[in-house]
């Protein structure tokens, strides 16, 4: 903004001050003694002046630096106002103009001489009038030539400072809006990077989903077909009706037993609680389903401000509580179990305790046939979403699971 009024001032300021000018030369001619010889030159020098301007305003937009056009138009215009000064003095408000836009037209080692020129003009201007009249007026001139070339330099020096102090304000405008660009690609690198482990470790629940589905399939639904097969087989080669009828049934049996297998196999691979449900009901209702199913007696807590999290999170979590429920209905013998989920600013965390009969958790613990994977399982499953999963436990002194993930919310 402050750079675009300098440019209308250079640009509009020199038709302004010279026609202010003439008009006060104008309203003072005959206070100052002006002749008809003086006014036909004034009118010479303001239509030089004028000319002078109009070419400058062309020529000025191919030459924004300094150079000889620039020097030219200098000279000639402090020219034109010292002649219009020595006329008239008044004619000083268009000679004022060589103290602005000098670094802007001169190159630097004719800076000083050019100001000290428009100096004497104005010096002139305010002792009364060039010449100075009588040794009196030559004193007066040159002590306003020292008063005007001290405030020279005193405003060269501030202006110096000035313009250091706005480079060095540029410099680090520029530093920060480097800085910025940087912190931004950063910022839009993390997301990237979040998005890209958020699909990562989708990937690998489902590569997990996929090879504990085969190994269920392997060791339920393959072992049932294969039984079914052979009792069959036997039945095929029986003439006993009885003994038929027998192992028909064996076959029957297991073939409800496989097709039960299948089904909860398809139920773990997409958690249907999730279908609906946000995880805290969800979970509430896994908990209670579980607490009709065994008559243990189970409480769910939620603390914090629940958040809608991200699917993967959800599903991990509450794999994690539906294996924890079937672990403790299978070894525990409990009583009573709890459940908390907590959301606590940029994580949540999941604990799972009962009051059953414990375990050794340094001990290994085998898969068995019965479904589910187990405390290792379940901490694999946290540790893909950078999570991390505790047992506490001990013989006579209940279990206490506790998963800790981080808060990542739902994306819309």
């Amino acid at each position: 903004m402050i750079e675009k009024r300098w440019g209308l001032f250079h640009r509009w300021g020199p038709y302004v001050l010279l026609g202010f000018s003439l008009l006060m030369a104008t309203a003072t001619g005959g206070a100052v003694g002006m002749g008809r010889g003086d006014w036909y030159a004034s009118w010479g020098l303001v239509g030089g002046g004028l000319a002078l301007q109009l070419w400058w305003g062309r020529a000025s937009r191919t030459r924004p630096e300094p150079s000889p056009a620039g020097v030219c138009y200098y000279v000639l215009r402090w020219a034109i106002g010292f002649a219009l000064a020595w006329i008239n003095p008044f004619f000083a408000f268009y000679a004022v103009l060589g103290y602005f836009g000098s670094e802007r037209l001169l190159p630097p080692r004719l800076v000083k001489p050019g100001l000290f020129a428009t100096a004497i003009t104005m010096s002139g201007s305010q002792s009364g009038g060039l010449p100075p009249d009588g040794e009196l007026g030559w004193v007066v001139f040159g002590g306003l030539i020292a008063v005007n070339v001290a405030l020279l330099t005193v405003f060269a020096h501030l202006a110096t400072q000035e313009d250091e102090r706005a480079r060095a304000q540029a410099a680090t405008i520029a530093e920060l809006e480097r800085t910025n660009t940087a912190l931004q690609q950063a910022m839009d690198e993390n997301a990237a990077l979040h998005a890209q482990l958020l699909v990562q470790a989708r990937e690998a629940g489902v590569a997990d989903e996929r090879r504990r589905l085969a190994a269920e399939i392997h060791d339920t639904i393959a072992q049932g077909l294969t039984g079914i097969i052979a009792q069959l087989q036997v039945v095929s080669g029986a003439r006993d009706e009885k003994l038929a009828r027998e192992h028909l049934d064996r076959a029957a049996d297991l073939a409800r037993h496989s097709l039960g297998e299948a089904r909860r196999s398809v139920h773990n691979l997409s958690p249907a609680p999730l279908e609906h449900d946000r995880l805290p009901e969800a979970l509430e209702k896994t908990v209670t389903q579980w607490a009709e199913r065994t008559g243990v007696r189970a409480d769910f807590t939620v603390t914090g401000t629940a958040e809608h999290l991200h699917d993967e999170i959800e599903a991990t979590l509450l794999r994690i509580v539906q294996e924890a429920l079937s672990n403790t209905a299978r070894h525990a013998d409990a009583a009573r179990l709890g459940v908390t989920l907590s959301f606590m600013g940029d994580e949540v965390t999941l604990d799972v305790r009962d009051d059953g009969r414990g375990f050794d958790p340094l001990a290994p613990v085998e898969r068995t046939g019965t479904g589910g994977f187990g405390l290792d399982g379940m901490r694999a499953r946290a540790e893909r979403i950078a999570g991390s999963l505790t047992v506490e436990s001990e013989a006579g002194g209940g279990t206490a699971v506790s998963a800790r993930v981080p808060l990542v919310r739902h994306e819309h």
